[in-house]
């Protein structure tokens, strides 16, 4: 007997839908967060910056994100509740407490500032909230967040250090049963510093970073959203931040310039990118060879086929190269003699 099929035009459907589309909908994130500068892999950092892979979630795993977020209301009641100070928005301003370094480009919000602990009542904390699932509460609650969870107390980290505060308030909630932990961490400055200095490092940059492993399958790497972009055949999103050309300044609210048009990007500029777009060559790494470049186009090798491409107007434009599933095709003898057969054609996804 054949099965049934599901009905695709249901309620939860339906739901799960527009929760995925709000997603691909809401601005990607414009600065290096200090919730991720504790990755242990600064490539994986720099691909995140430089925005090159489109990282999207079902909705399940958007709706616990979500759920974060909603228990710091939670978090901040119980705190009030029991006589302690809870400053959740930066009274100057009236908005979420955020910090900025290294031009705006890195940065993040905190959760809030507490204040009047019995541990040390006039000492005022950075209150850092989170959520875990049974398994992860258990193992921050035996090992400490230090050890547990390293990039929640690297974020911790830079966010004292830029507060100038000289405390923090750790505050996890197991999900599965609502137990609560609660750990106060001390300021490191010279690990907080190590860390803006990583930041700057990934921020600066004009290549990818070192990968932590070059074994695709390096548990690490295997499980990484760039794992496409780093190992395997996929090619970088095309936008300004994966371009040559394009630079971000030192100045202050988070400036990008392309230099082969001399004009300030705007984030709406940033993600569409231009016909002149050409990969920064090492993001290319694992599977093409620069030869040669002139002022329009970067010659290459594709170490999957060994055959000759050209990225620019005078081969593969870079929104080719980013469509396709499997590189591989790129510059072979099929894909060659299409394109010479259907002149104008390109390649699409």
């Amino acid at each position: 007997m054949v099965a049934i099929p599901e009905p695709s035009n249901t309620a939860l459907n339906a739901v799960n839908a527009a929760i995925e589309a709000e997603q691909s909908r809401a601005p990607g994130r414009y600065h290096l967060g200090a919730s991720l500068v504790g990755d242990e892999c600064e490539r994986k950092l720099g691909y995140t910056f430089r925005w090159a892979h489109a990282v999207l979630h079902d909705a399940r795993l958007l709706r616990l994100f979500n759920r974060g977020q909603l228990e710091e209301n939670r978090f901040n009641y119980w705190l009030k509740s029991a006589g302690f100070q809870v400053w959740d928005v930066d009274p100057d301003t009236n908005d979420q407490w955020r910090i900025e370094d290294i031009g705006g480009h890195f940065g993040g919000s905190l959760d809030g500032v507490v204040m009047g602990l019995p541990e040390a009542p006039s000492k005022p904390h950075v209150s850092e909230q989170k959520t875990h699932n049974d398994k992860s509460f258990k193992d921050v609650e035996k090992k400490g967040v230090k050890e547990s969870k390293p990039q929640h107390y690297a974020q911790m980290q830079v966010y004292m250090h830029k507060m100038e505060l000289q405390r923090a308030l750790y505050q996890a909630i197991n999900k599965n049963n609502d137990e609560l932990y609660f750990e106060r961490v001390n300021y490191d400055k010279e690990y907080a510093e190590r860390l803006i200095k990583k930041a700057e490092r990934i921020i600066t940059s004009d290549r990818p970073r070192e990968r932590i492993s070059h074994d695709p399958s390096w548990y690490q790497c295997k499980f990484c959203d760039f794992h496409p972009v780093c190992h395997g055949r996929k090619a970088p999103a095309m936008n300004c931040r994966t371009c040559v050309h394009s630079t971000p300044r030192m100045d202050g609210n988070a400036r990008w310039v392309c230099e082969k048009h001399d004009k300030d990007l705007s984030g709406e500029d940033q993600k569409l990118g231009c016909d002149d777009h050409n990969f920064i060559p090492p993001m290319l790494d694992h599977w093409a060879t620069p030869t040669d470049s002139d002022e329009n186009n970067v010659h290459y090798t594709n170490t999957l086929n060994g055959k000759p491409f050209v990225n620019g107007p005078g081969g593969y434009k870079s929104s080719e190269i980013a469509a396709v599933v499997d590189v591989s095709i790129i510059g072979d003898d099929t894909t060659e003699m299409l394109k010479e057969e259907f002149p104008g054609a390109e390649l699409v996804g």
